[in-house]
This record gives C-alpha cells, sequence and structure tokens, in this order.
C-alpha cells in the first residue's frame, strides 16, 4: 500500500487535534468548579515538561503536526497547572508536606 507525505500528514494532524482537544474537557471543569484538586500536580508538571520537549522535537525535525499539536496541549497543560496553583493553594501545600514527611 502506497501512502503519499499529504496522507501522512493528514493522519498527523487528525490525531494531533484528538489528543490536543481531550484536555479542553479537563481545562473547561477546572475553571467551572474553581477547583483542581484531583489533578495531581506531579503528573502535570513531568506530562508539560514532556509536552514541551516534544514541541521542541517538532520544531528541530520539521514536523508541523508535531509541534504545534505540543505547543498548543503545552499550553492547555499550564492553564490547568497554573489554575491549579491558583485555587487550590492549601491543597497544594498539604501534598508537599505529606510527600517531605515520607
Amino acid at each position: 500500500m502506497s501512502v503519499t507525505h499529504q496522507q501522512i500528514s493528514l493522519i498527523g494532524y487528525a490525531a494531533a487535534t484528538m489528543t490536543t482537544a481531550s484536555f479542553l474537557p479537563q481545562l473547561i471543569r477546572v475553571v467551572r468548579l474553581r477547583s483542581a484538586r484531583e489533578i495531581s500536580l506531579v503528573m502535570f508538571l513531568v506530562f508539560s515538561c514532556g509536552t514541551f520537549a516534544w514541541m521542541l522535537y517538532g520544531i528541530l525535525s520539521h514536523s508541523p503536526p508535531v509541534w504545534i499539536a505540543n505547543a498548543i496541549t503545552f499550553l492547555l497543560s499550564m492553564s490547568i497547572l497554573i489554575l491549579k496553583l491558583r485555587f487550590d493553594r492549601h491543597t497544594i501545600a498539604e501534598v508537599l508536606a505529606d510527600e517531605v514527611a515520607k
């Protein structure tokens, strides 16, 4: 089966759209509830660093589907992190205190 470069790019853009859009419901929920208590701070920090690295990889490898999707996903995940820090300050202090105590 022969697949053109354009078809491959379309698959990339479709995958990028779906995975990036998956963050919108979480962001909307955090904004509506004004809470991100159930979201793992460490997971989102690591995830955000990973999406930033994928964005750089996409830029350096000249792959628009990769860098565009990860740039948008990075902004969405950073928005969730910022809202978590804003809305759940006391929760974060408790989580960090628990981690230090272990």
